[in-house]
């Protein structure tokens, strides 16, 4: 039996990338998934439970889940200035190039 090459994750990414479309929605999951491992970063720092955060800002230990999982799509500011205003933080926006 003939072994062939092994393709790594990152080389597929590699060759993934070179597609305009497939780039752009990378782009958008890997943001959304940066933005959930802060928010959960956060919490955590601040020593709080997922439960203790939902308490925190009037809503659900599930929902907190949600955020945190990376798949969410539903951030509005106004759910970022809740969770700022229940860890004691406060939001900084900015844009920066593509």
């Amino acid at each position: 039996m003939k072994k062939g090459k092994v393709r790594t994750f990152q080389s597929r990414l590699r060759e993934d990338i070179k597609d305009p479309e497939f780039k752009i929605h990378y782009q958008e999951e890997r943001q959304a998934l940066k933005l959930a491992m802060k928010i959960a970063e956060l919490r955590e720092k601040k020593g709080l439970s997922q439960r203790q955060l939902a308490e925190l800002m009037g809503t659900s230990q599930q929902a907190i889940s949600r955020i945190e999982s990376g798949e969410y799509e539903g951030f509005t500011l106004k759910t970022l200035e809740k969770i700022a205003e229940a860890t004691g933080m406060r939001i900084k926006i900015e844009f920066v190039a593509a």
